[in-house]
């Protein structure tokens, strides 16, 4: 099987079951501390996790498939499901200390340029009204799509050095399409639940056996899409989705959710406010 076939099949439903059949034994409970450390391809993995990781969205889609409440605490549909209202949790704080407000919402909404949105507008301080051409009672699920992420005064396009979100990690230092870290932020509004590693770290390798080595020779914690020979039967190493289907690889001492999310590779790119070191 191809690469390309390898990263398809982890993208895919089957992921969870291939999981479940190799017998590896994940994790219990997180644990908070440490530096999760990531080898990624030069294939827009960087970007990916270092956005999970900075910014929020108002709904979120969690790995067991489940809609959950992200930075919109409530919502509300109209009958023909035409006319959304949106209610924003208060007190959540941007990483420069502005807090969010609906305004944000609405523009980073407009940013996101979603199909069939006919009016997005504030209704309070805290509270948005989101009108669409025709009735869609799967909004809520649309608006938790990677990359719908809310920023101050919607500027969802910031360079990852200047980014500036809600998310459980702050930039500290980034270079687009080679390195990326970020720190956990204090009382964030979903410690225990989500962002478990102290820092956290993503290095753009392009070759998979460097990867591979880098894995091995613990400069890093986890490796997306790794060369298997440089790995196989050289260390205890955990394989996802499974050992023939090796789409990433981590360290033993690597804490994983019993359920990972299978849209996108990385953990539908979650992988840092997820995973934790065990």
């Amino acid at each position: 099987m191809t690469r390309l076939d390898r990263r398809a099949l982890f993208t895919s439903g089957a992921a969870a079951a291939l999981l479940a059949a190799t017998g590896v034994s994940l994790e219990a409970a997180p644990r908070p501390g440490g530096r999760l450390r990531l080898a990624v391809p030069r294939d827009g993995s960087l970007e990916q996790v270092a956005r999970g990781a900075l910014y929020d969205g108002l709904t979120e889609i969690g790995p067991d498939g489940v809609l959950r409440a992200e930075l919109a605490e409530s919502w509300h549909g109209g009958a023909d499901a035409r006319d959304w209202r949106f209610d924003l949790r208060g007190d959540i704080p941007f990483h420069d200390g502005r807090m969010l407000g609906a305004g944000d919402a609405v523009t980073s909404v407009l940013a996101w340029d979603v199909p069939g949105v006919l009016r997005v507008e504030a209704t309070g301080p805290l509270s948005l009204r989101i009108e669409l051409a025709e009735g869609n009672p799967d909004l809520p699920y649309h608006l938790a799509a990677p990359g719908r992420i809310v920023a101050p005064g919607g500027g969802i396009e910031v360079p990852l050095d200047r980014a500036v979100g809600t998310g459980a990690y702050r930039v500290e230092r980034a270079q687009a399409g080679r390195h990326f870290r970020a720190t956990r932020v204090t009382d964030h509004y979903k410690a225990g639940r989500a962002g478990w590693a102290d820092s956290i770290e993503v290095l753009v390798i392009p070759d998979e056996v460097v990867r591979a080595e880098a894995l091995r020779d613990g400069f890093v914690d986890v490796a997306a899409l790794p060369a298997p020979e440089g790995l196989l039967g050289r260390g205890e190493f955990r394989y996802h989705p499974s050992v023939e289907e090796m789409a990433l690889a981590a360290h033993r001492g690597v804490g994983i959710p019993g359920k990972i999310g299978t849209r996108a590779a990385l953990d539908d790119g979650r992988i840092a406010e997820r995973w934790w070191i065990a």
